[in-house]
């Protein structure tokens, strides 16, 4: 029904399921669902998502009909407890608790022993025999309620609270007398009337309708927000809000109260793990006041601990908890993160849900469930986050290590590294022929750093996002970068950088953490990734899965090696103007791109000749009959043009001409937008005879490599830019021309497929006419994206992040494919390609062929084969397999994917 918001559980009975999840957020879902198994739940009701959505939509104001049907689920509660609301002769009181559909664990609010005020926490004392009791619970119900809802800092009750334990001379919040607590709740009202001009709300009434609002509220709470946009939950979604009766783990040395995991969600041992505290409500496990005790005598002994663990404290009631874990997980057939309370001797469970583990906690934990039979190597392969692979995949900072951190910047390409600093690309590339390892520190980098960035254990920026050239290129790279690090100032001509007053010179050493984006002072310990055991076995269910290829973007040999490594079935993208970047070639490209007339541009492209066939030949040789596709020469000729003094007259001097003329050259080949300028195919027009070198490259090359291994080599040519089928025809005749030049000298025919690059929306929808001379397609995703949506990828940091907050976009368009706009040019360009050529090849090289919900489209779509850069190759082949398990079973709920922690 429309108009129901609220669903009550209790007594092993629930008006909800586990399959209401959206509806009922995680939480209220899980709390129906353990109430429907008979477990120990303390009856309460869920106020529904909707109701939250419905709340913002209305200017914060409640849907109608939600507090009546509040009202009554407060008579089932009371009818199930004996208990009323409000009633100080039969005192109820209750938890209020945010649960939104995707566990977002401290990042919204809670409040506890909700109805107590000046006359019921004596009503609460009289019927517990305990004084101390009820004064503990009431001062915590004051500070919680005004942190949570009056939005008072709990920093200041922590401080009354601090003062208290000094003046009766304690260190504990136990020890305190019930005397000393009603002193505090004293204190803590004063406190709350100082700093609202008002006395601490008296209603229980209003006391849990402002705590609904405020849970309601702290669904656009800064933390909240920041965390749904790093894990890319939609703000749609709303939170829902559980309304508890309290059972209290504060009654005495017979309470406790705790956490645990029926996993080790570090490593993913099967083994119970977790903490627990006598005479303590929830938020004392986690704020760190009290040290917790083991729950397992095991898990004491292995600590060192002196204080008796449940298991010994409480065994009947330890012995019913391990019974009600293992039900749960075996129920929910995941791992589970649990919350309890001991109630004076009695067990009550107030939380379950699918626990948050690293990454190689995840792989263990999957596979042992699979070999224990409690799930199946799909749903194994399902349950990992691809994403959280990175993890595995890089050197990263030893958990035990002590960081220093400096600054804070976008952890914009995932591993550690450690090195001297240097402020230029030539002195990043100088030391590393000394055998020094160093971290190449930029306001920004720009495609002439490749050399230096190359030569670097890592790249730092002060400008630039999650998609500027550093971050792009070092993900491509496999190395760690931190960039947008703007609490920086880098000083590159004194060669100093600053960070938190501290003043950083060339040769001095540092660490970026490209997983968390901290920039660290000194050398920190490192942990080397191990890609074995269980990542290997689930990478081999996944490969036993999955339909698409996966291929790597590569276009040197340590990235060509490192790829075949991480399981690459071939090169989808070599992107030919990287290697013209090597100081030793620079000139050369230079010679040719400056040179005015033809004759010119063959003397340089004949030195560049060599060169480029040495580059295909190894690509050939590691890639061993893998398919190699190599893209023709497509950057904007800026991105070579010399632009100091110095190199103008290096270039000048190999080519024997005045500087004053070069320089006049450099000037007429300056473009106002050379993205979409003289650029792509458009060279291989101008100047045939770029598109003839490369061609006549890759085809020896080619043919003594497959002379050598004896096995077939089938390079594949791809045109970049094309968005008329002339253009393509005219570069294609060129290519053929160079093949038959080649085969006649050689005396060996050598196969070989000519294809383009479909990076502009008049391409995608000419794909049918394209389809004609291109035998294979390559989706060029990044200036897809660029063309279709006229932004620059560079420059879309400064406002793209606005438009999330604002939820304009819910995702930046460059990091995962926009399946709305640029997926709908796609899907076209793919099935008028199809229509065309039947067989057709069809790929994705861009970066998102290596986002997992980007890879999830190309499945849908039917593309043959992804390409990424090779440290995401194995995130691609889980993301491929999920995406094909997910297409086998369209009428199945796919296995949720489970949320890790770093």
């Amino acid at each position: 029904m429309a108009d129901k918001w609220v669903y009550t559980f209790g007594d092993g009975a629930a008006e909800g399921r586990a399959g209401d999840r959206n509806l009922l957020g995680g939480k209220g879902a899980n709390l129906a669902e353990m109430c429907s198994l008979g477990l120990p739940v303390p009856p309460g009701f869920t106020i529904t998502t909707e109701a939250c959505n419905r709340y913002y939509a209305n200017g914060k104001s409640y849907p109608e009909g939600l507090e009546r049907q509040v009202d009554t689920a407060l008579e089932h509660i009371a009818k199930l407890t004996g208990r009323r609301f409000g009633d100080p002769e039969k005192l109820l009181l209750v938890s209020v608790r945010s649960g939104a559909r995707a566990s977002m664990p401290g990042m919204m609010d809670t409040v506890l022993n909700l109805g107590l005020n000046d006359e019921t926490v004596l009503a609460l004392a009289k019927d517990a025999e305990d004084p101390r009791f009820a004064w503990d619970s009431y001062r915590r119900f004051i500070g919680m309620y005004a942190n949570v809802v009056l939005d008072l800092d709990h920093e200041e009750f922590d401080e009354i609270l601090g003062d208290e334990k000094a003046r009766a001379g304690v260190e504990l919040d136990t020890e305190l007398s019930a005397k000393d607590l009603e002193r505090v709740a004293s204190l803590y009202k004063k406190k709350v009337e100082e700093e609202t001009g008002e006395p601490f709300p008296q209603s229980p009434r209003d006391q849990l309708w402002g705590a609904i609002g405020a849970v309601f509220s702290s669904w656009m709470n800064h933390r909240a927000i920041t965390y749904r946009r790093l894990h890319d939950i939609p703000e749609s979604w709303g939170t829902a809000v559980n309304v508890q009766a309290m059972v209290f783990g504060n009654m005495g040395e017979t309470s406790a109260t705790g956490v645990a995991f029926t996993r080790n969600p570090s490593t993913g041992e099967k083994a119970l793990y977790g903490e627990f505290l006598v005479n303590a409500q929830g938020e004392d496990v986690v704020a760190g006041i009290r040290t917790p005790q083991n729950i397992t005598e095991v898990a004491r002994i292995a600590a060192g601990s002196d204080k008796p663990s449940l298991e010994k404290l409480m065994p009947e009631t330890y012995r019913s908890f391990i019974d009600i874990a293992n039900r749960l997980e075996k129920h929910y057939r995941d791992m589970q993160d649990l919350e309890f309370t001991v109630e004076r001797g009695k067990l009550w469970m107030l939380q379950t849900r699918s626990g948050k583990r690293t990454a190689r906690a995840a792989l263990r934990a999957a596979v042992e469930m699979a070999g224990e039979g409690l799930i199946t190597e799909d749903e194994a392969v399902a349950r990992i986050d691809p994403a959280s692979l990175d993890q595995l995949l890089h050197p990263t900072i030893d958990p035990k290590a002590e960081r220093n951190v400096v600054a804070t910047g976008l952890p914009a390409s995932p591993g550690a590294a450690t090195g001297e600093i240097v402020f230029s690309s030539d002195a990043a590339e100088d030391a590393r022929a000394q055998g020094k390892k160093v971290i190449l520190v930029r306001a920004e980098t720009s495609p002439e750093d490749i050399h230096g960035m190359h030569a670097s254990e890592g790249i730092l920026t002060t400008r630039g996002g999650m998609t500027s050239h550093a971050a792009v290129v070092a993900r491509g790279m496999g190395k760690p970068c931190v960039s947008g690090a703007g609490g920086l100032r880098v000083d590159a001509r004194a060669e100093t950088l600053t960070a938190a007053g501290q003043i950083f010179r060339k040769g001095d050493v540092i660490t970026i953490d490209g997983g968390s984006g901290q920039v660290l002072k000194g050398a920190v310990a490192m942990v080397q990734p191990e890609l074995s055991g269980d990542f290997a076995k689930i990478m081999e269910w996944a490969d036993s899965k999955r339909r698409m290829k996966v291929r790597s973007n590569a276009e040197t040999p340590a990235d060509a090696r490192a790829a075949r490594s991480f399981g690459a079935e071939g090169i989808g993208l070599c992107r030919t103007e990287h290697m013209f970047f090597d100081a030793t070639r620079i000139v050369a490209v230079r010679e040719m791109i400056l040179a005015d007339t033809e004759e010119g541009r063959r003397t340089a492209l004949a030195k560049l000749l060599p060169m480029q066939k040495s580059d295909f030949a190894e690509l050939f040789e590691i890639m061993a009959g893998l398919p190699v596709t190599i893209r023709l020469l497509d950057p904007p000729l800026h991105e070579f043009l010399p632009h100091s003094e110095e190199e103008i007259a290096e270039v000048a001097a190999a080519m024997n001409v005045e500087t004053d003329r070069l320089r006049e050259r450099a000037d007429a080949l300056h473009e106002f937008n050379p993205m979409l300028g003289h650029r792509g195919c458009r060279l291989a027009v101008s100047y045939p005879e770029i598109a003839e070198m490369q061609a006549r490259a890759i085809f020896e090359a080619a043919t003594e490599a497959a002379q050598a291994s004896g096995k077939p080599i089938v390079p594949e040519i791809m045109v970049p830019l094309v968005g008329l089928k002339s253009e393509l025809d005219f570069v294609k005749a060129r290519i053929d021309a160079v093949a038959r030049e080649v085969a006649a000298e050689t005396g060996t025919r050598l196969d070989y497929l000519v294809g383009t690059m479909i990076e502009l929306p008049r391409a995608a929808l000419q794909a049918g006419s394209i389809a004609h001379s291109a035998e294979f397609f390559s989706f060029g995703t990044n200036d897809l994206t660029q063309t279709t949506f006229g932004i620059s990828r560079d420059d879309a940091s400064s406002f793209l992040d606005v438009y999330r907050r604002k939820g304009i976009v819910e995702q930046d368009p460059f990091v995962s494919l926009d399946q709305e706009g640029v997926g709908e040019l796609v899907q076209i360009a793919a099935e008028r390609g199809r229509k065309t050529r039947k067989a057709i090849k069809l790929g994705i090289c861009g970066e998102h062929g290596g986002d997992p919900a980007s890879i999830h489209f190309c499945e849908e779509v039917g593309l043959d084969y992804v390409s990424c850069s090779p440290f995401r190759v194995p995130i691609a082949r889980l993301a491929a397999a999920q995406a094909a398990i997910r297409a086998a079973e369209p009428k199945k709920t796919s296995a949720p994917v489970v949320a890790m922690t770093a």
